[in-house]
């Protein structure tokens, strides 16, 4: 899926989802007054309130619970087709409602479009019991071609009894004036509400196109998230006026490009590990059972990763892993239910508008079920105790093993740095030594001057890598793995640092002593044959250098000038053509083969200390490994999800674009995961998915192309660090500072709050134990204070968002901190206030719970409304109107029938007895469904 229209098979979405079915306006619907519209791709075509007066009911003693159903029809279709739906109010006759009727340009509606108005009473919520009190017609022509653009309609039942009536009126931008837009207030709008004339101008600003980060519309972002769902809705604020608010949810063709992409990676190193043990040469039988036994291992795995990238290849279903596949094998690697969460919020004086649009405006939340490893259970704990449990199994074969040497971890991440160098220096040698080669060749003296320095660099790096202690004994270990080694059985030294090795052919023991664990082979290889090895290549490199200079000395010096010169460097007077070349070639050569030799060799010492270490228990480590993998890739897809989105909002923001590239992007991420039963042990493979994304780096790159293709993320690396590349439309690219555009590497600081709400937490804290999540928001409470305290070294406070909040960053860091620390059950002010520091501070928001469907939505909605309430001035008195209202008619509601194929919550009365108030859905919008 590439765009916003395209849909992949799914159940089929319910009448109030509005569906994407054409690419342009109709030519009918651009002859309405409507185009000012036109300018931002996400405004509605066509957007109307509705308000109910005097709505009488059978019962006089009970006023109605009503809603009102939108259904129309163009004619000549012959049926009437659902199209919305307001929330439901209760208890009055006359209810005026937040939610509006929207109609987008894919709704292909025209002048002759006929809507229908049915008000229903609601009954019995938690029963879904109602019936029709009334209804009425209009044309969209009417409602156009009235001067105030507002109708008034009777309602009149079955029985053609009049029921009361429903204002409708519908809400326009007006024509600007010197870049301003003036209000003109209606003395009959609904409710005191803001009736703002038509705009007559068809013209379309090309700059709104960059301005506007929409889901739909946008270049980037359309070839990234699709399947857009929408609702509008009027919220009234303090001061008299209205809040016009889109909500949007969109689901991602990451879903599954990532996960393709990044076992591919996974595949490459694992088998590039398989090649590793097989080049280490002959060895031993003993050792040689070892390298077989680990090679089989890596294959198992290998095969299960390529079984797992040809299902992902074939699949073929909609672009998002519903709630219901998450312990599905072939989709392990998907997110769950991935979605952007979107509100974007407009006053009536249009701050998106303005000559200088506000980005604060656009807020968005990546919402995914918790990254955890479904498919492979839950009953032997997560990453957290797994790691633990490796940690320790590590140690105790340590102590009891006589198959192979025992190397300090730190000795083990010094070999795999060394190895990754070691590849990356030898590349880099042969490429400059190659490049000076050419520059021979052209009788270039400034390229060879420049190259023979690179060169030169490059070498000396890859010397001082080469030599250190721990090569030379683990290359001496190497050597006394071979089959003709015979080893020395004489008493061990009275050094502090010893071992005793002995290779007899059918059995093997090398234990340690001494008070240092790091090793130094006492044997008759010495390290002077290894030094031997790398002076070569220091001395290759002196020649090279020293003809180089020579020729140059040449170059700059008359011919006829140079009786001192050898038969060697002077072949006659004049310069002869390739002279420069075949001096070099063989000193070059000659390099290049030293180098080899000293870098093979201390690659296959690094490969076997590994095999050593890893010998005792690879079947663990790899099970390990693959469970990280599935965590790990879940989370990064959100992630590049999160850093898309950002960035993409954010491109005009030079504060923003400041801060990224000095202090990278904070991401954080809020769970509601209890810490009792299984949901224990996915917060702990959550937790460590999470920390595991400090590996990773983002690079924003021109996009070859304009197709949605060119514009999607490219993933390299391996499992000790993997890169992102971001590619934009050349127009994008172009507005970002040099720092990015030069290919800076973007970090990221995860962290990660959990506050976990269900009758399972309540269970925790009465008999269980919460000590996971008191670790896990401490640990995250100092790295977001840390990253604060770097933001405030290096950058001044105007890269950041302005705020209408009269609390300061340090004082929110400050309460955060109290509630970090305080004992207090279902603290869920440590959710609030790590969300409203992680908007101030510029990040990324992520919210999960367990599939991201239900308290996910609770959560999600309960963040908008606070974010109408305190940024934007929503009336206080309808904050829990405006909160239902979202989740009763909002994208979330509709989420749930994209995962379980309900419009219904996943809760019972009695659950949400113990979630806190502000997490209570509406009653009628929960039952019991399938997760």
């Amino acid at each position: 899926m590439a765009g916003g229209r395209e849909c992949g098979p799914r159940m089929q979405r319910p009448w109030s989802v509005y569906r994407a079915s054409t690419l342009e306006l109709s030519n009918e619907m651009i002859g309405l007054a409507l185009a000012g519209n036109n300018q931002d791709p996400d405004e509605p075509v066509l957007e109307f309130s509705v308000a109910c007066t005097d709505l009488l009911t059978p019962s006089l003693d009970r006023k109605p619970n009503s809603f009102v159903a939108v259904s129309c029809t163009t004619p000549p279709q012959p049926f009437w087709t659902k199209h919305a739906q307001t929330e439901i109010i209760e208890g009055t006759s006359n209810p005026i409602f937040l939610s509006s009727i929207a109609f987008f340009q894919e709704s292909n509606i025209n002048q002759q479009t006929q809507v229908k108005l049915a008000v229903y009473d609601v009954k019995d919520r938690s029963q879904g019991t109602m019936y029709m009190l009334g209804s009425a017609l209009f044309p969209v022509k009417e409602l156009l071609q009235e001067k105030s653009h507002k109708l008034e309609l009777e309602l009149r039942s079955a029985e053609n009894q009049r029921v009361g009536s429903v204002a409708v009126a519908a809400w326009q931008m007006e024509e600007r004036t010197d870049q301003r837009l003036s209000i003109s207030r209606h003395p009959d709008g609904i409710n005191r509400r803001t009736m703002l004339p038509v705009d007559e101008s068809l013209a379309e600003s090309m700059g709104v196109w960059i301005k506007y980060a929409s889901l739909c519309k946008d270049t980037l972002l359309r070839s990234v998230f699709g399947g857009t769902m929408s609702r509008m809705y009027r919220f009234p604020t303090t001061d008299g006026n209205h809040l016009r608010v889109l909500e949007q949810m969109s689901e991602s063709v990451l879903s599954l490009n990532v996960p393709r992409q990044f076992i591919k990676l996974l595949l490459e190193e694992d088998a590039s590990r398989v090649c590793e043990l097989e080049e280490l040469g002959e060895l031993s039988p003993c050792w040689e059972n070892l390298r077989r036994q680990i090679v089989s291992q890596y294959q198992t795995i290998i095969l299960t990763y390529q079984e797992t990238l040809s299902d992902l290849n074939d699949y073929r279903g909609p672009s998002f892993k519903a709630s219901t596949l998450k312990a599905e094998r072939k989709l392990e690697f998907m997110p769950t239910n991935l979605h952007v969460q979107r509100m974007r919020v407009h006053d009536e004086l249009g701050f998106d508008l303005t000559p200088n649009p506000s980005p604060e405006h656009t807020y968005d939340v990546v919402t995914v079920g918790a990254p955890a490893a479904h498919c492979q259970g839950f009953k032997n704990s997560g990453l957290r105790k797994l790691i633990q449990k490796f940690e320790e199994a590590k140690k105790h074969s340590a102590l009891s093993s006589s198959q192979s040497i025992v190397y300090i971890p730190q000795d083990v991440v010094r070999a795999k740095e060394i190895i990754a160098h070691i590849n990356t220096l030898k590349t880099q040698v042969s490429y400059y030594a190659e490049r000076l080669s050419r520059a021979a060749k052209d009788r270039s003296a400034c390229g060879l001057e420049r190259t023979l320095a690179i060169l030169a660099d490059k070498t000396r790096q890859l010397v001082t890598v080469c030599d250190c202690k721990l090569l030379a004994s683990a290359i001496q270990a190497l050597n006394a793995a071979r089959p003709e080694y015979i080893a020395s059985k004489a008493s061990p030294s009275a050094d502090s640092e010893q071992v005793v090795l002995r290779n007899d052919q059918d059995t093997l023991l090398a234990k340690w002593s001494g008070s240092n664990s790091r090793s130094s082979l006492q044997v008759d290889w010495h390290e002077e044959e290894w030094e031997k090895v790398w002076v070569n290549v220091d001395k290759s490199l002196e020649c090279i250098i020293e003809r180089v200079d020579k020729l140059l000395q040449k170059d700059q010096v008359p011919s006829d000038s140079s009786p001192g010169s050898t038969q060697t460097d002077l072949q006659g007077g004049a310069p002869r053509k390739g002279e420069w070349s075949e001096a070099l070639y063989p000193l070059l050569t000659t390099l290049t083969e030293c180098v080899a030799m000293m870098s093979d060799t201390a690659k296959r010492s690094m490969v076997f200390l590994l095999m050593q270490d890893s010998a005792p228990t690879i079947a663990m480590d790899l099970s390990l490994q693959y469970r990280r993998d599935v965590v790990f890739c879940q989370t990064l897809t959100a992630l590049i999800c999160g850093f898309i989105i950002k960035l993409r909002n954010r491109l005009r923001d030079d504060g923003f674009l400041r801060q990224l590239h000095t202090i990278g992007l904070l991401a954080q991420f809020e769970s509601l995961l209890s810490t009792y039963g299984e949901e224990l042990a996915m917060l702990e493979d959550m937790s460590v998915g999470i920390m595991d994304l400090r590996n990773v780096t983002f690079k924003v790159t021109q996009a070859t192309g304009n197709s949605a293709p060119d514009m999607l993320p490219i993933i390299t690396g391996n499992r000790d660090g993997f890169n992102v590349r971001i590619p934009l439309p050349g127009t994008m690219f172009d507005v970002l500072p040099r720092e990015i555009q030069s290919g800076m590497l973007l970090r990221v600081q995860p962290v990660h709050f959990n506050v976990g709400i269900n009758e399972q937490q309540t269970l925790a804290e009465k008999f269980g134990d919460t000590s996971l999540q008191e670790i896990i928001n401490l640990e995250s409470l100092s790295r977001l204070n840390s990253y604060y305290e770097q933001f405030k070294e290096v950058l001044p406070e105007d890269c950041l968002p302005r705020s209408r909040s009269q609390t300061c960053l340090p004082e929110l860091l400050r309460f955060l901190g109290q509630n970090v620390h305080a004992r207090k059950n279902k603290n869920v002010d440590v959710l609030w206030q790590a969300a409203e520091i992680c908007r101030r501070l510029n990040g990324v928001r992520f919210t999960s719970c367990k599939s991201a469907k239900d308290r996910t939505a609770m959560s999600v909605t309960l963040e908008q409304c606070l974010i109408l309430q305190h940024e934007h001035g929503m009336a206080p008195q309808v904050f829990t109107q405006a909160l239902d209202c979202m989740r009763s008619e909002g994208c979330r509601r509709e989420n749930t029938v994209k995962n379980v194929g309900s419009r219904k919550y996943a809760f019972n009365s009695l659950q949400l007895k113990a979630f806190p108030k502000h997490y209570r859905p509406p009653d009628g919008t929960y039952g019991k469904v399938e997760t």
